[in-house]
C-alpha cells in the first residue's frame, strides 16, 4: 500500500495561518449531497494516479493547462472534475485520451512550493461521467453526469467482506515498516463502507488501469471481491518479502557466530595442544612432498592446498576439497608390487588351490615366462568364460599370489551407471572416485591382479552405459591415460592385471568383447569333481564344523555317489553344499551324543539328503520307432535330450512342441525338408508326407529349448519314424545340418560327452570339425566311448539306422489321387 498517502501534512501559506488537513474525509456528506452537481466541470486530468470520492490527495500541477484550470476554480468555486489519463506520457490530453469515469473533486487549497510548482489539495466528492467535450481551450470542459454506486446491504456477508477487507488492509500496515502505525488507527475509524474501500483503493500499489477498473465498478459485492484479490496479492508479496529478509538476516548472524566460535575453537585447541587446521594441512602437505609422483599431479595437488588454506573450515567446500586431498595422497602413483617371478612356484601355488583348468594356468605361465625376460610387459586381459561354480573368481586370487601382487576384485553384475567406473565430479554433492580408482586404492599398488567378476551382467539404462566405459579401462592403448571424473587426473592402468569372468559371452558387447583374450573353462568331470572335494571341499567343510578328520570319512566312491545323484551343475558349488549338510548333520550327531559311524555311506547321504536327490535322464532301449538321443549343453553343464516323432493322418502338417526356441524349430524344418527330398534313399513313399501330419516333441516341455545342435537328432528321429527302423542301441548324436546336407560343428562338446557317458551312451556321433574338441578332452574321460565323425546327413542316418524294424511297426496307408479327385 502507498506509505505516502496515509500521513498527515501540514502546509505554509502566505496570508493564510497554518491549518490542519487530513488526507481523508468521510464520503458524501450531507452538503455534498445537498448541492446540485453542475452539468459542465473544467477537467483536470490525471497521470500516475486516481481520486476516489472521499479521499484527499495531493496533486503537484506542472502542465500549463491544469495550471491555470487550478487558480481558475480556485478563485471561484472550487469544484473541478479529476480524470485519470490513459496514458501518461500524453502532454496535452483530450476526451478520448481520457478515462470515462472520473471523480467530482474540492480544491481545499492551492500552495505555491519553494521549488516554484503549485501543489493542490483535493478532496474526491462524486463519480462522474464524461459524456461530451465542450471546450478545449485554455482547458478542457466537459459535459458530466453523475454516476451513483449501489448502496451495500446491511446483510452478513456484506459485513464478513469489510470485516475481511479491513483485517487484511491492516495485516498489510503491520507488516510494512514504512507506514506509520496510526494508519491502523485511521481504518479503525472508518464506518462508512464505500468510503472505507475507495480510501484502500487509493492506497493499493497496483497501476492506474486496475485502481480505474475498481473506481468504474459500481456493484458493491463485485467491488469488494475485486479489492480482496489485490489486497491478497500484496499481503503475500509483502509476507515472501520479509521472510527472505529475515532469512538473509539469520544466514548472516550464523556465519559470525560460526566464524567466532571457530576462532575460539582454534585458541581453545592451541591451549590443548590439539592439531588446527592449519596444522593439518601442513602435514597433508609434508606427505605430499615425500610421495614419489609426477610433477603434474604434485603441483595441483599444492594449488588444492592452498585453496584450503584460503577456505573457512566451516564451509561445505571445505570437507570436499579436503578428502579429494587426502584421496591424492592415498592412491598409489608409480607405485608398483616387485614381481618375485619362479614359474615352478606359481604352478604349485595354482595347482594347489584348483585342479585342472590347465589352459588358464598355462597362459599364466607364459605371461610370467615373458615378464622375467623382458621385464616390462603389458598385462593381458583375460576373459574366463565358462558355468557357473568352476572357479572362475576364485582363480583370480590364485593368480595373485602366484605372481605376488595384490589381489582387488569388483563385481559388475547389475551395475547400469556409468559413473560407478568413472567417478562423479565433485561438484555434486556426494560425489566419490569410481569403483576402479577406489579398488586401485584400497590394493596400496597400481599394478593389483584385478578381477572384473560377471562382465557378461552388465545393465544399461539413461544414465550410462557401463560396458561403454569399460572400453577405455580394458584397452592397452587407452588405459596408460584413464581419466577418472573425481580424480580429474590422468592414472596409469596399464600394468593392472584384468581378468573379467562370464557365464556367456552372447550379452558382452562385441567392442568389449574383442579387447580381452577369451578362455573357455568347461564344467568338471565326475572323476574333477571326486578330486576337487577330496583335496579341498571336504577338508573345508570339516574346519568350518569344528569336526575333527576322524568323525567324517568319505570315499571317493561315495563322493561319486554324492556328485552324480544329488548335483546339477558343471561345477562344485552345489557339491560343496551337500557336503556342507552333512556335516552340519554329523555335527548335531556329535553334540547331542548321538551313536554314529565316521564312515559316510550312500544309506547316511540318503537319509540325510533324499528329498535334494536328482533324477538323471538315463538312456532307454531302442524299441521304439522315432525315439533318438540327441546331446544338449546347459548353463550348469550337459545333458542328453529325447527327440520324438508321430504321425497322424491329416494334410502335411508339422506341429513342435517342448517350449522350442526360434533355431530348433527352423532346424526341425530343415530335417523335414531334406527327409522329403531324400525319400527315395530310405525307401519312403513321397505321397506319406501330403497325407499325415508330423508331431516332433522334445520331452522336458517345461524347460525352454533352443540352438542348432540338435539338427541331426532331428533327422534321425523322423526317418526312424517314417521307416519304422530301430536306432542303433546306446547312441546319441549332436551337430547342425543344412539343407544341401552338410553336418556343422556345434559347441559345447566336452559337456556332452561328459552327460553321454553319464547316461551309460556308448557311441556318439559328432561333425568331423568337432574331432579336435575331443581331443582336449583328454582320453582318460573318452576311453571308453566310440565316436562317429560324419560329414553329411546321410552318413549320419547310414550309422544311426539300423535294417533292423521295430516290433509291430506302423504301417502307412497312402491314398493315390486320380485326375477326378484334382
Amino acid at each position: 500500500m502507498n506509505k505516502d498517502l496515509f500521513k498527515f501534512s501540514h502546509f505554509d501559506n502566505e496570508g493564510e495561518g497554518n491549518d490542519f488537513i487530513a488526507l481523508m474525509g468521510p464520503e458524501g456528506d450531507d452538503e455534498a449531497e445537498k448541492k446540485h452537481l453542475p452539468k459542465e466541470l473544467p477537467i483536470l486530468p490525471l497521470r500516475n494516479t486516481v481520486l476516489y470520492p472521499g479521499v484527499v490527495i495531493p496533486i503537484t500541477v506542472g502542465r500549463d493547462k491544469s495550471v491555470k484550470l487550478i487558480k481558475d476554480a480556485y478563485k471561484k468555486d472550487k469544484i473541478i472534475g479529476v480524470v485519470s489519463q490513459k496514458d501518461a506520457n500524453q502532454d496535452d490530453p483530450d476526451l478520448n485520451d481520457l478515462y470515462p469515469i472520473g471523480t467530482e473533486a474540492h480544491i481545499i487549497r492551492m500552495l505555491k512550493m519553494p521549488d516554484g510548482n503549485t501543489t493542490a489539495i483535493l478532496q474526491g466528492r462524486r463519480k462522474i461521467e464524461l459524456k461530451e467535450s465542450l471546450l478545449t481551450t485554455p482547458y478542457l470542459v466537459c459535459v458530466v453526469h453523475q454516476v451513483v454506486d449501489e448502496k451495500p446491504r446491511k446483510n452478513r456477508e456484506a459485513k464478513a467482506l469489510i470485516d475481511s477487507i479491513r483485517e487484511i488492509a491492516g495485516k498489510i500496515i503491520d507488516l510494512s515498516p514504512n507506514i506509520p502505525s496510526e494508519a491502523n488507527f485511521a481504518l479503525k475509524n472508518i464506518e462508512n463502507p464505500n468510503f472505507l474501500m475507495n480510501f484502500i483503493s487509493s492506497n493499493l500499489n497496483v497501476s492506474v488501469a486496475e485502481k480505474q477498473n475498481i473506481l468504474i465498478t459500481t456493484n458493491f459485492f463485485d467491488k469488494a471481491n475485486l479489492m480482496l484479490i489485490h489486497l491478497n496479492n500484496e499481503l503475500q508479496h509483502l509476507e515472501l518479502k520479509n521472510q527472505i529478509q529475515s532469512k538473509a538476516k539469520t544466514d548472516i548472524d550464523r556465519q559470525q557466530r560460526e566464524y567466532f566460535l571457530q576462532q575460539q575453537m582454534r585458541t581453545i585447541q592451541d591451549e590443548l595442544g590439539h592439531d588446527s587446521t592449519e596444522k593439518e594441512i601442513e602435514a597433508l602437505r609434508k606427505r605430499g612432498n615425500e610421495k614419489k609422483w609426477d610433477a603434474k599431479i604434485h603441483k595441483a595437488f599444492n594449488k588444492e592446498l592452498d585453496k584450503l588454506m584460503r577456505s573457512n573450515p566451516s564451509a561445505p567446500d571445505y570437507s570436499i576439497t579436503f578428502n579429494y586431498c587426502e584421496l591424492l595422497l592415498e592412491l598409489p602413483w608409480n607405485e608398483f608390487t616387485k614381481d618375485n617371478i619362479q614359474l615352478n612356484k606359481a604352478r604349485k601355488v595354482l595347482d594347489n588351490d584348483h585342479f585342472g583348468l590347465e589352459k588358464v594356468k598355462d597362459r599364466i605361465l607364459e605371461y610370467l615366462a615373458v615378464l622375467k625376460l623382458k621385464g616390462d610387459f603389458k598385462s593381458p586381459i583375460l576373459c574366463l568364460y565358462g558355468p557357473p561354480g568352476v572357479g572362475k573368481t576364485s582363480l583370480g586370487k590364485s593368480i595373485a599370489e602366484a605372481i605376488g601382487r595384490k589381489y582387488a576384485r569388483m563385481s559388475l553384475g547389475g551395475m547400469h551407471d556409468e559413473a560407478e567406473l568413472r567417478g562423479h565430479r565433485k561438484t555434486y554433492i556426494g560425489a566419490m572416485p569410481g569403483r576402479i580408482i577406489q579398488a586401485i586404492k584400497k590394493a596400496g599398488k597400481s599394478n593389483p591382479v584385478f578381477v572384473l567378476d560377471e562382465i557378461d551382467k552388465l545393465g544399461r539404462d539413461f544414465r550410462g552405459d557401463p560396458s561403454s566405459a569399460l572400453l577405455e579401462i580394458l584397452d592397452p592403448e587407452q588405459n596408460t591415460a584413464f581419466y577418472d571424473n573425481y580424480v580429474e587426473h590422468e592414472f596409469d592402468l596399464s600394468k593392472v592385471m584384468f581378468i573379467a569372468t562370464a557365464n556367456t559371452l552372447d550379452t558382452i558387447q562385441p567392442a568389449l568383447l574383442d579387447r580381452m583374450e577369451i578362455i573357455e573353462i568347461n564344467g568338471y568331470t565326475i572323476e574333477e569333481k571326486i578330486q576337487i572335494a577330496k583335496k579341498h571341499l571336504v577338508k573345508k567343510q570339516i574346519l568350518e564344523h569344528g569336526l575333527k578328520n576322524s568323525d567324517f570319512k568319505i570315499s571317493d566312491k561315495v563322493l561319486e555317489y554324492l556328485a552324480d545323484s544329488f548335483t546339477r551343475e558343471s561345477g562344485v558349488r552345489t557339491l560343496e553344499k551337500r557336503i556342507a549338510s552333512l556335516a552340519r548333520y554329523r555335527a548335531k550327531q556329535i553334540v547331542g551324543q548321538e551313536p554314529f559311524d565316521a564312515r559316510i555311506d550312500e544309506r547316511f547321504i540318503d537319509k540325510v539328503l533324499g528329498k535334494y536327490k536328482v533324477e538323471k535322464e538315463i538312456y532307454q532301449d531302442n524299441s521304439f520307432a522315432g525315439v533318438v538321443t540327441g546331446l544338449a549343453w546347459t548353463s550348469v553343464g550337459g545333458e542328453i535330450l529325447f527327440v520324438e516323432s508321430k504321425t497322424t493322418k491329416g494334410n502335411g502338417k508339422l506341429t513342435l512342441t517342448g517350449q522350442l526356441g526360434d533355431v530348433m524349430k527352423e532346424s526341425a524344418i530343415t530335417a523335414m525338408t531334406f527327409l522329403k527330398a531324400h525319400a527315395d534313399y530310405l525307401g519312403i513313399d513321397p505321397l506319406v508326407f501330403d497325407q499325415y501330419d508330423v508331431h516332433i516333441h522334445f520331452p522336458a516341455g517345461a524347460v525352454p529349448k533352443d540352438g542348432p545342435s540338435a539338427g541331426i537328432t532331428i533327422l534321425t528321429s523322423l526317418a526312424s519314424w517314417f521307416t519304422q527302423r530301430k536306432v542303433r542301441k546306446n547312441l546319441a548324436m549332436t551337430g547342425e545340418i543344412t539343407l544341401r546336407g552338410k553336418v556343422l560343428p556345434v559347441g559345447g562338446i566336452k559337456e556332452k560327452v561328459l552327460a553321454a557317458k553319464r547316461a551309460g551312451i556308448n557311441e556318439i556321433i559328432l561333425c568331423d570339425v568337432n574331432k579336435k574338441d575331443i581331443q582336449d578332452i583328454g582320453e582318460q574321460y573318452t576311453g571308453k566311448l566310440n565316436f562317429h565323425y560324419v560329414t553329411n546327413m546321410l552318413q549320419v542316418l547310414d550309422i544311426a539306422l539300423t535294417k533292423e524294424k521295430v516290433k509291430n511297426p506302423v504301417k502307412f496307408e497312402v491314398k493315390i489321387k486320380d485326375d477326378k479327385d484334382k
